[in-house]
């Protein structure tokens, strides 16, 4: 993992310097798409999505590597126009060469793919656009959540898909995280940890806390791991395996979940 203390555009490069560079992840003529939060209709400094300035920062560094086309998307829980103007991605990232920001929101959209290895979920309606093999890099943000504890780069995935609703309602919905994670594999997942809102989740408002880091790394459980144990949550510490889909993950074999095992490089810039 790269863990990055510093203002957002700084960290954020540093993070993916540390990894081995973009070019490590992202080939002349490649299609990529980032999976920001974008779900919620508020401004930055609530912490429910991701900071404009980390996506924008990827977005960039992609279009300098060669890509030939960034797709920013999430299927947004709040009104799309609204997530849009007020996320202040779309914004970020508008002078930046085909570099494209949406809220996909129609069924039309979306797929129905297998889930092999699924233990609850055996087929989920994913966004065609994460299919046919793009470069894929999560960005979420760092945030409690009412039903999952915390909602970080694997509770983000369920922005692919389409019926999230299904999530909450039909499905024990920490092993649906996990199932999801065994067929949408980032190849990079870049934790906005600039700010955390540490209760209140997953709409807010509640009590933001500042941590000012980029965590970045390709093991998605890792990092995610990690990012809970930066900040207490509603007053509490925890550790990655008390995270209920974070578990699930790692037995899962889709990654690592005790800290003390992974090679962290830390900087601040």
């Amino acid at each position: 993992l790269a863990v990055i203390s510093g203002e957002p555009v700084v960290a954020t490069r540093k993070a993916l310097e540390a990894l081995g560079g973009i070019s490590h992840f992202v080939k002349k003529g490649q299609r990529v798409v980032l999976k920001p939060n974008m779900s919620f209709s508020r401004t930055p400094e609530f912490a429910t999505t991701t900071h404009p300035l980390v996506v924008a920062t990827v977005a960039q560094v992609c279009i300098e590597a060669g890509a030939q086309q960034v797709l920013v998307l999430d299927h947004t829980l709040h009104r799309a126009e609204l997530c849009l103007e007020r996320a202040g991605i779309r914004e970020a990232c508008k002078n930046i060469p085909n570099v494209h920001v949406l809220a996909l929101q129609e069924r039309k959209f979306f797929r129905e793919i297998k889930i092999p290895q699924g233990k609850v979920l055996e087929r989920v309606e994913v966004m065609k656009e994460i299919l046919g093999n793009p470069v894929f890099i999560n960005i979420p943000v760092a945030k409690s959540h009412s039903a999952t504890g915390v909602s970080l780069g694997m509770k983000g995935l369920m922005g692919m898909i389409w019926d999230r609703e299904s999530f909450h309602s039909q499905y024990n919905i920490n092993q649906a995280i996990a199932d999801l994670g065994t067929v949408i594999k980032p190849h990079l997942t870049i934790l906005d940890a600039t700010r955390a809102l540490v209760s209140g989740g997953p709409g807010g408002p509640g009590e933001v806390k500042k941590p000012n880091l980029i965590i970045a790394g390709i093991d998605p459980v890792a990092v995610d791991s990690y990012g809970v144990s930066i900040v207490p949550w509603y007053g509490q510490n925890f550790k990655g395996r008390q995270v209920e889909h974070l578990l699930a993950a790692h037995q899962k074999g889709l990654g690592k979940i005790d800290i003390d095992q992974l090679r962290i490089f830390k900087e601040k810039v």
